[in-house]
């Protein structure tokens, strides 16, 4: 069993690590998109509105078919999927291709967090400790090698299907490969240690509804960093358009040693006790942003919020597991469709207040959703920290590989 769980937890890493790298090829290649197949300035929102939006639908359709299909069958070919249309992405010639590519990604990339996450949150189930900052970690460091690699194609100039053809072509087998050591969750004994009047506990959207709250506010903190860093830095403190490109490179690094670490902290601490400090760390970093005197002060800041944003949505999907032990996919599929929401919902936010009112006090708006985070901190130690049959294990031995807890 030992073998397996570790098997199970090395591929499931490998195929966060390769939707880091399949996204961040995507988003940091707008510009390239958008030139490609002509895109208008006014159109342009509509496409990217449209993925999230269509992986919310993917989320949600995958919370029905996890009641037939087990998810590490739904991630074994959504991942494909996923690989195969940012091919198309690059590939096609007419707006009607991009469409249907970026749609195709879209309801792909729903059913693909989703199950990932599923999988994470049933393997810490197993394992009995936390685990889940080291697969989010490992989806940092794909997003790291994935925008370096975008920075390569347009530093030379590559074509988009020249720079995505060789990613695919490596990553689309592997990932076929590790698939075959993906491990499910035996929800049996979980749903036997949960029954009350003989019946497991049912999803409840009240008792799920803080968790969806912090994992929107999460994601509106991480959208506001991803959308505005650098406009802000070169447009509100006087930056050069290349320093202004580093805040978000920082912010990634910062995120990847965050929850490369985090895993620690929360068996050490508590889950309740790293998300209060990560929601104070990020309001902290949005302070530091919001009154940066200059250019190096503000990247300060983005260096805290990617400290302190980094823990907090693999914890939400973790404490969603320990909420509904006996019905954990359903809760992380609901749960992750306000991933979406709160990408939606950031950028457009941000940029309304900066227009109508300042870019600095535009700022101050995700540091007040972040703290409220803090209200409902004990959504994440539920029952207490609960896993499979018992409680959390604090002593269990590490059986994965890796120094990160991975």
């Amino acid at each position: 069993m030992t073998e397996l769980l570790r098997r199970g937890r090395a591929s499931l890493a490998f195929s966060f690590f390769a939707q880091g790298v399949a996204f961040a090829l995507l988003v940091t290649r707008i510009p390239a998109i958008q030139d490609r197949y002509g895109v208008s300035d006014a159109l342009l929102p509509v496409f990217l509105a449209a993925v999230p939006i269509l992986a919310g639908v993917g989320s949600v359709t995958t919370e029905h078919l996890v009641k037939r299909i087990r998810p590490s069958r739904l991630l074994r070919w959504s991942q494909p999927v996923v690989l195969l249309a940012l091919l198309g992405v690059g590939s096609g010639d007419a707006m009607a291709e991009l469409a249907v590519a970026l749609g195709v990604f879209g309801l792909a990339v729903g059913a693909l967090d989703a199950s990932m996450n599923m999988l994470g949150v049933s393997l810490q189930r197993s394992y009995g400790r936390s685990i889940m900052l080291g697969f989010h970690a490992v989806y940092s460091l794909g997003g790291i090698a994935g925008a370096s690699l975008a920075w390569a194609g347009a530093h030379w100039h590559l074509p988009l299907w020249v720079s995505y053809l060789p990613v695919v072509a490596v990553l689309l087998p592997a990932v076929l490969v590790g698939s075959r050591w993906y491990v499910d969750g035996d929800a049996g004994a979980v749903k036997d240690a949960d029954r009350e009047g003989g019946e497991a506990r049912p999803v409840v959207f009240k008792l799920l509804l803080p968790l969806c709250l912090v994992m929107t506010f999460a994601y509106i903190g991480d959208s506001t960093v991803s959308n505005w860093s650098a406009k802000y830095l070169q447009d509100v403190l006087g930056s050069s358009e290349q320093l202004a490109t580093v805040p978000y490179n920082v912010y990634m690094v910062t995120t990847l040693l965050g929850r490369a670490i985090g895993d620690l902290g929360v068996r050490r601490f508590g889950a309740v006790a790293v998300v209060r400090l990560g929601a104070l760390v990020a309001a902290l970093g949005f302070a530091v942003v919001a009154g940066a005197p200059g250019a190096w002060v503000g990247m300060l800041g983005f260096t805290l919020l990617g400290l302190g944003l980094c823990v907090l949505v693999p914890q939400t999907f973790a404490a969603a597991g320990r909420l509904f032990p006996g019905a954990s996919d359903t809760a992380v599929a609901r749960l992750n469709v306000f991933n979406y929401v709160g990408f939606l919902i950031g950028s457009p936010l941000v940029g309304a207040l900066g227009d109508a009112w300042s870019y600095r006090g535009a700022m101050l708006v995700p540091m007040v959703l972040v703290l409220v985070t803090l209200v409902y901190a004990r959504s994440f130690a539920a029952q207490p920290d609960r896993y499979g049959v018992g409680h959390e294990r604090p002593r269990t031995a590490d059986v994965g590989p890796g120094s990160n807890g991975l």
